[in-house]
């Protein structure tokens, strides 16, 4: 009874207690703690550190979250700030989009919160700070994400410290220029990425995109079993991917894009967990497995641009969740309808540039969610199927060079959400009104070039104001005049009109002020090229080539606009001088001003294109000396003065240094050029010394136009094309930086050069053509030619060369053409399967040789008295010695020792011709 009693009171007792307590609570609320004295004073100083600039945060809905920290309220309370609830330390900083301004101190303040668990400093500008070495003090840090904050150099290897890290994001660097041009800044040692790796074993994801590794990766990635997302995007990897990486079991997001050097091929899968595989712009290669077809949970994949080959598997009509597909630019095979028909989620598919077969694509019209759709180069071989009007969501439609037929059909005018349509190289034909696409309110991509289409403007009733335009090509469409609803145009920024019939330019092309890029070659566009042209101060590219423009060149075109990368006004009728002045900075990737009938010297105001790679006025009448001073141009590569007036000595002038350090391709052909060649010059030409592909690259931003959020990026730099005399024919090599960017060339052809051959060009190891014939060299062939592995095309004829042709050249397994024609060459042709293939007129006028080639075969005189001569090259020497000491002596026997040595000397070749026919 007691105890029951007892229990009774207890029971009370605790119900009197929580009642009070909660009633306590309730109404008088526990005195919150501030924060830390020493830490709200750190984080004050910090904010001191920085101005608030809003172009200092790219997001728009960004704000200065500093901007309410002050010393009289609780930093706890501050915006971005969060304190750990017991013990009121600073914990996690998110000042992210915060429009901060301003260098990132080795010694800040911030590395005094060393209770931080998060630290988020991205979109922001730290001008090119580096992250300080003492972020390895912040021991407690389970996330770091620093992107897009301006910073640069050497990611500290203290970083490797942070060994409770589940979260670290680097690199993705600020959009460095109004082009969108993406550049990497920062920089990480391998050894600082495997003590990572070694140290912070927890890491769930780690993403280091445009963050340059420049090496291998290692193994022990495959170690961190924990990583969800692994982001190497654009690192300039190399070598083979692990494979094993493909196994880990949380392993939900890997991105590996843009690292063309990073080969590997994607494995046998189990079970994954893989919701986005971006392998795009790699080297990864092979067919795709079967097993692909169990990665069940699959949203994205994008293997654009790699060495994929084979048939897709059927399993692919598994991967029912993807929404992107991107399988552009390889070369798979085989139908496309059995493997992606079925998978109805996707809203972009991209499947171009492969060796694709249909019957028909009209199945893509079951695909009603598509947004993005690019079929380009499949070859469909009909009519644009009315089964794609049901793509009411469609943005973007890419369908160029797939053999189209028919009209473009009405209810394309319905597809109200495009944004990009593209039709170009096709048989399409018919009469189109341009106007009806100005109803298309989103449409900022438009080209219809290389139909057969005539194209006509339209009438329209009143102005267009509100078409969003960018993006206008109509080459090839039969135009005898510019549209005149461009005039009305206000966004249009890159218009291409090249292959028409175009007789002139209306005076409102002027004051398009938006204009980026103008293109109007191959035209009959006749007259002066109108001054005003220089009023489009916003131009990246002019292309005028292919017309019948006369007189002078405008004298502003070298400095009218600071950003233009692109002059085209090759082949013209153009006379008098040069534009001879050239902004300091400016922007000029591409001149050419060749096939004219331009005069005087080259403007030496050309030295202040630092960024120029190729310069070709050929074909003109330039009278000056060898411009040696473009020789300090960092990135030249192309130098075209052919067929002109130059004169003088191929030389530095005094103690200048003319290096061409990348020099591709040099054609000084066709002038006046007298003297030697001097070796000098050519042991500095670095970039022909090297046959590595990748040392090898023009400047990669070639013309490229992309439809981001639903805007049109114009990249422009047109394809090089560029002429010369190769294999005895003159030929065009376009497209130099996409198929000829190792296309390396000599040709001093046609000139006055004298002198020996320099050794020295043997260590030209990536040479592909040298030509050097029609000028009045003497001396030998050197024997460092053997070393030219990479040579295709060597001419030589037309010289004063001597001696033999060396047994070396033999070696040249690449050699497709040889001309040492008319010299005065002796003695055996090289025998192998090459030289074989040469004709005699590879070797006439030379009549020192012998050889199966050629008419005149070599004759072996070894008598049986002697012993069998040597198999060695020096042989040759010796057996031409034999043979004059042979005949010497019989015709010794004959007439007597003096009168033999006489005739054997004077008539050498009558007295052989008796003696053979004698004995």
């Amino acid at each position: 009874m007691v105890f029951v009693c007892s229990l009774v009171l207890l029971l009370k007792f605790i119900f009197l207690y929580s009642l009070f307590s909660f009633t306590f609570t309730t109404c008088f609320p526990l005195i919150h703690q501030k924060c830390h004295d020493d830490e709200s004073h750190a984080l004050l100083q910090f904010k001191k550190g920085f101005h608030i600039n809003k172009s200092a945060s790219l997001n728009p809905f960004g704000y200065p979250k500093t901007a309410s920290w002050n010393s009289s309220t609780d930093c706890c309370s501050w915006d971005g700030i969060t304190c750990d609830e017991q013990t009121n330390q600073v914990i996690q900083i998110d000042l992210s989009s915060s429009q901060l301004y301003g260098t990132m101190d080795a010694n800040s303040s911030l590395f005094r919160l060393v209770h931080l668990r998060k630290l988020d400093l991205s979109d922001n500008d730290f001008k090119n700070s580096q992250i300080p070495s003492r972020i390895g003090e912040l021991s407690q840090l389970e996330y770091l994400k620093l992107l897009d904050t301006n910073v640069f150099g050497e990611i500290p290897p203290q970083i490797s410290q942070l060994s409770k890290l589940l979260f670290l994001q680097l690199g993705v660097p600020r959009i460095a220029s109004s082009k969108g041009m993406l550049v990497s800044q920062l920089n990480l040692k391998l050894s600082t990425l495997r003590s990572l790796i070694q140290n912070s074993t927890k890491l769930e994801t780690l993403g280091l995109g445009l963050v340059t590794i420049a090496s291998t990766l290692p193994d022990t990635l495959t170690n961190l079993t924990s990583l969800k997302r692994l982001i190497f995007s654009k690192c300039e990897l190399h070598g083979e991917f692990p494979l094993g990486v493909f196994h880990l079991p949380n392993l939900k997001v890997l991105d590996l894009g843009y690292n063309p050097n990073l080969s590997g091929r994607l494995p046998e899968f189990q079970s994954s967990s893989l919701t986005k595989l971006g392998l795009g712009y790699t080297s990864f290669n092979g067919t795709l497995p079967v097993s692909i077809g169990k990665l069940s949970s699959l949203n994205l994949l994008s293997i654009r641009d790699c060495n994929f080959f084979g048939y897709i598997p059927s399993s692919f009509s598994n991967l029912t969740q993807l929404m992107y597909i991107d399988l552009r630019y390889n070369k798979f095979k085989g139908d496309l309808s059995a493997s992606i028909a079925n998978i109805t989620k996707l809203d972009h598919l991209g499947v171009g540039f492969n060796e694709f077969t249909v019957d028909t694509i009209s199945w893509i019209g079951k695909l009603t969610s598509l947004v993005a759709l690019d079929i380009s180069s499949v070859n469909i071989g009909s009519d644009i199927p009315l089964s794609f009007a049901n793509l009411t969501q469609l943005e973007e439609l890419d369908a160029g060079s797939c053999n189209l037929r028919g009209e473009i059909p009405s209810w394309i005018m319905n597809l109200t959400n495009l944004v990009s349509f593209d039709v170009a190289y096709n048989f399409l034909h018919g009469n189109v009104e341009l106007n009806k696409f100005l109803k298309l309110k989103r449409l900022v991509f438009l080209s219809l070039s290389f139909n057969k289409l005539l194209l006509y403007s339209g009438k329209s009733s009143s102005r267009i104001t509100d078409s969003r335009i960018q993006v206008l090509s109509l080459d090839s469409c039969n135009l005898v005049e510019i549209p005149t609803f461009i005039r009305d145009l206000s966004d249009v920024e890159f218009l291409s009109l090249s292959e028409n019939n175009i007789q002139s330019l209306p005076n409102w092309l002027w004051k398009k002020e938006s204009l980026q890029d103008l293109k109007v070659s191959n035209n009959s566009l006749t007259g002066a090229i109108s001054p005003s042209i220089c009023n489009l101060k916003s131009l990246l590219g002019l292309d005028l080539s292919l017309n019948n423009f006369s007189g002078n060149v405008p004298s502003c075109l070298g400095n009218f606009s600071q950003s233009l990368e692109i002059l085209k006004i090759n082949g013209n009728k153009l006379s008098g001088l040069i534009p001879q002045t050239y902004m300091i900075g400016n922007a000029l990737h591409q001149i050419d001003l060749s096939n004219n009938n331009l005069q005087g010297q080259l403007p030496r105001e050309l030295i202040n294109s630092r960024r120029l790679e190729y310069f070709d006025v050929s074909h003109n009448n330039i009278n000056d000396s060898f411009p040696f001073w473009l020789g300090d141009l960092p990135e030249l590569k192309v130098l075209g003065l052919s067929n002109n007036e130059f004169h003088g000595d191929i030389r530095c002038s005094g103690n200048m240094k003319c290096t061409f350090p990348k020099l591709h391709i040099i054609d000084l052909s066709h002038n006046e050029f007298s003297g030697s060649f001097p070796p000098e010059m050519i042991q500095s030409w670095k970039a022909m010394k090297t046959s590595n592909t990748s040392q090898l690259q023009y400047d990669q931003s070639s013309q490229v136009v992309e439809i981001t959020n639903r805007e049109a990026t114009v990249t422009r730099k047109d394809p090089y094309s560029f002429m010369m005399s190769n294999k005895g024919l003159v030929m065009t090599y376009e497209k130099l930086q996409q198929f000829y960017s190792n296309f390396i060339a000599i040709d001093i052809s046609s000139n006055k050069i004298s002198g020996e051959i320099p050794q020295v060009i043997g260590d030209l190891n990536g040479l592909i053509l040298l030509n050097l014939s029609n000028n009045i060299l003497n001396g030998s062939i050197p024997l460092s030619f053997g070393k030219l592995s990479n040579l295709e095309a060597l001419d030589l004829s037309l010289n004063n060369l001597s001696g033999k042709i060396p047994q070396q050249l033999a070696q040249l397994t690449f050699l497709e053409f040889l001309n040492v024609s008319f010299n005065n060459l002796s003695g055996p042709v090289p025998q192998n399967k090459q030289f074989a293939t040469f004709q005699d007129n590879s070797f006439e006028g030379n009549h020192g040789l012998c050889g199966e080639q050629l008419l005149k075969k070599c004759i072996d005189h070894r008598g049986p008295s002697f012993s069998p001569p040597s198999s060695s090259d020096d042989d040759h020497e010796s057996e031409s010695f034999f043979e004059l000491y042979w005949n010497v002596i019989l015709i010794g026997y004959v007439g007597g020792l003096v009168g033999g040595v006489a005739l054997g000397s004077a008539f050498y070749p009558d007295v052989i011709g008796w003696l053979k026919r004698f004995f």
